[in-house]
């Protein structure tokens, strides 16, 4: 089983995450935010990867940290599970519609950690959560995971169904991404004979 875990704490978050990239899409999460809950309940849900995410973070200050920290520890569970990443798909894309609104969600799991963002909020906050830090967290796990990540809202109006509609996007191009290809007889995917540093 590709699994993985990282526990981790310092002066803004006490953190424990668990992966397994071969599971059913199980989850228990708890952030003490109530809306990334939400989206990292579908991420798991959507990519089949079990995640536990377990935060006590600094919520008194603002909500930036434990954002950050939720992306950052799943990030490195991932790499950790993923090993060499011997016959993985690599690649991963989908269009996620959510009633009106249609995002696309492009994935490599090249090594080399870059984020395209294009997605727009009319909204400062959706529940609790600021809007902004929907970026930061695909930024952070995009850095921790060494993804070469593309986002793009392609329209939609409702706040909610924008952003939950990449989140799954994201756990659907993931999905195909972390994905074991028998035909790959184990190699991994690229003619450099590695993938990251």
């Amino acid at each position: 089983m590709r699994t993985a875990s990282i526990t981790r704490k310092t002066h803004e978050t006490d953190i424990a995450v668990e992966v397994n990239l071969d599971g059913t899409g199980a989850y228990q999460v708890s952030t003490g935010i109530g809306f990334l809950d939400h989206m990292i309940e579908q991420f798991s849900r959507h990519s089949l990867i079990d995640i536990t995410c377990k935060i006590v973070g600094d919520l008194h200050v603002d909500q930036h940290h434990t954002t950050e920290d939720s992306a950052i520890a799943i990030g490195q569970c991932i790499v950790q599970a993923l090993g060499d990443k011997a016959g993985i798909g690599r690649y991963g894309e989908a269009h996620s519609a959510m009633d009106e609104a249609l995002s696309r969600v492009v994935v490599d799991i090249s090594g080399r950690p870059w984020l395209v963002w294009n997605a727009k909020f009319t909204q400062e906050r959706l529940g609790e959560m600021d809007t902004e830090l929907f970026q930061h967290w695909f930024h952070s796990i995009a850095q921790a995971a060494g993804l070469t990540l593309h986002i793009e809202q392609i329209y939609g109006e409702n706040n909610h169904h924008i952003i939950e509609g990449i989140f799954k996007g994201f756990a659907r191009a993931m999905r195909q991404a972390v994905e074991l290809d028998a035909r790959k007889g184990g190699a991994i995917p690229s003619t450099k004979g590695v993938l990251g540093g």
